[in-house]
């Protein structure tokens, strides 16, 4: 393991080998996968756990809650969220505690990318080797090989089988769908 001394591992995260995690990291009660790269300022909270050979790019927010299998990409900035209802307080007025609310879990499966300054809600599965576009909301789940952009996030397409895009839902070219929130992550 590699990790630079401003961040801030807890004495219980479960590591892999040859994981690498940069400035100001924040893991407390999490597992990391054997060679995944965790970039600056990203929090991952306690009962989170990514697979091997992921890369988090910096500035992400990783929750109680959230599964990420093996070599999966989160861009810059990308929100997880495990409380579909959140509040402050309960009820009465109190504060609220851990046990005032639920946590709903979230699952971004094999191979998926998840572009910068994207939101997943709670409660959704990513499917494996999907697309999630720069700066999506995602609120429900997307499937295997989708392509998907948006408020809220929407198919625009899925991958062939060689990996490029393929057909459009409803079995169209995908022409003249604009994808610039896909093409502006190639470069992060």
């Amino acid at each position: 393991m590699v990790a630079d001394e401003t961040a801030r591992i807890a004495p219980d995260v479960v590591l892999g080998r040859d994981v690498v995690i940069r400035a100001f990291a924040n893991l407390y009660g999490c597992e990391i996968g054997d060679e995944t790269r965790i970039g600056t300022f990203v929090e991952v909270q306690k009962g989170a756990r990514i697979g091997r050979r992921a890369k988090v790019s910096s500035h992400t927010f990783i929750c109680e809650g959230v599964t990420i299998e093996d070599e999966v990409f989160i861009g810059h900035g990308v929100m997880f969220t495990n409380d579909r209802y959140p509040r402050a307080t309960t009820a009465e007025g109190n504060l609220q505690g851990d046990g005032d609310w639920t946590c709903i879990p979230t699952v971004v499966r094999r191979r998926a990318s998840i572009g910068s300054n994207a939101t997943i809600l709670c409660g959704v599965e990513i499917g494996e080797e999907a697309i999630v576009g720069a700066g999506s909301v995602v609120t429900r789940d997307v499937p295997p090989r989708a392509i998907v952009a948006g408020v809220p996030a929407r198919v625009l397409r899925y991958l062939g089988a060689s990996g490029e895009a393929g057909s459009a839902p409803g079995g169209g070219s995908g022409a003249g769908i604009a994808v610039g929130s896909l093409a502006a992550e190639e470069g992060s």
